[in-house]
């Protein structure tokens, strides 16, 4: 028999939820959406249940993001909708998450990326270990970062979240909790006991039980080049400043511009615009709503094809982005993606 890729507990008075596709890395499926779905929905209207948590089966990661093998199917069949229908379920969710009445705790062991960032840094109480490594890589595969990360980025200190988002970066428990994407650290060691406390305990005495000092942060430091380099509105004025900069030997600063290379220029300036509008335009159901509808423009973009098909599916990490240079990216199709409001498709 086939396990099933979510698993769903009642350990006394909390509802478990386990992404069960360690294989995967717990990557998300449509299916997976429905289910946690229609489990929260139950478990929201069961006074037994009194708090929610989330974690991933194995030990390398909460969630790699979505199932970006499904997701290129349903393009290649010619039927966008449903991948369009696969972002709206997602975007739905996370919002009634990060909205629940009760308490809810989700563990960021591991690698949090993409549609794991969604299910879980929006929660209520925000746990992340010595493993946990987190990010928001979509601009590798000619995507944006969505699921409301635009915003969780935008939020992020100084210039912080747009180093990360343009140059797909990753940071650990110590920025997460500076950064605003985490509220506590926990040995991973002791996750097992977190977890059986919340079966009887309420949330907020168990994680201030539990939470030890983080780790220190590794990019919130380095603020000094990041906040001068990332004011700039264009990437190419980024990209500038990074190569000015990177002549004086600092080798971070080179290797961000190396990186922010190797990205889809039409990725690119339409991060930096998600995150400069979640900024004047702050929280989830306003950030989900860009996301949706620049989503779905992007989705039958030529470059979120080349995209998986470079860094998924032949791994040659060559993709062939058009068009290939920043200079070339026209701003009025960029500001044309970002012209209808999705609220009222996404929310009713």
């Amino acid at each position: 028999m086939t396990a099933s890729p979510v698993l769903f507990d009642q350990r006394g008075h909390l509802g478990l939820i386990t992404l069960n596709r360690p294989r995967q890395l717990n990557a998300l499926s449509f299916e997976m959406l429905q289910l946690i779905d229609a489990q929260v929905d139950a478990w929201l209207a069961d006074p037994n249940i009194r708090q929610l948590a989330l974690t991933g089966a194995g030990e390398r990661a909460l969630c790699a993001g979505g199932d970006i093998a499904e997701s290129r199917l349903a393009l290649e069949a010619g039927n966008p909708q449903l991948f369009y229908d696969f972002l709206a379920l997602e975007y739905r969710l996370d919002v009634k998450l990060n909205e629940l009445p009760k308490p809810y705790v989700t563990l960021l062991d591991g690698i949090t990326f993409g549609g794991g960032i969604g299910l879980s840094a929006h929660a209520s109480h925000r746990i992340v270990t010595e493993r946990s490594r987190l990010g928001m890589p979509e601009v590798r595969i000619g995507f944006l970062p969505d699921v409301g990360g635009s915003w969780r980025l935008a939020e992020m200190p100084g210039e912080v979240g747009m180093h990360v988002a343009l140059t797909a970066g990753t940071f650990g428990a110590g920025d997460a909790l500076a950064g605003g994407f985490a509220d506590a650290f926990v040995p991973s060691a002791r996750l097992g006991e977190l977890l059986a406390a919340l079966e009887t305990e309420a949330a907020d005495e168990v994680v201030a039980r539990f939470a030890e000092p983080a780790p220190e942060a590794e990019l919130l430091p380095q603020r000094d080049w990041i906040d001068v380099v990332y004011r700039h509105e264009r990437v190419a004025d980024i990209l500038a400043e990074l190569d000015a900069l990177s002549t004086a030997g600092q080798a971070a600063v080179g290797e961000a511009a190396a990186s922010i290379r190797q990205m889809s220029p039409t990725s690119l300036e339409v991060t930096a615009r998600l995150l400069r509008d979640a900024r004047a335009e702050p929280g989830l159901r306003a950030a989900v709503a860009r996301e949706y509808r620049v989503g779905m423009h992007l989705a039958t973009a030529p470059d979120f094809a080349e995209g998986v098909r470079a860094r998924v599916v032949d791994k040659d990490n060559n993709p062939q982005w058009r068009p290939a240079r920043l200079e070339d990216v026209d701003p009025a199709e960029i500001s044309r993606m970002f012209e209808t409001d999705a609220t009222a498709a996404l929310f009713g």
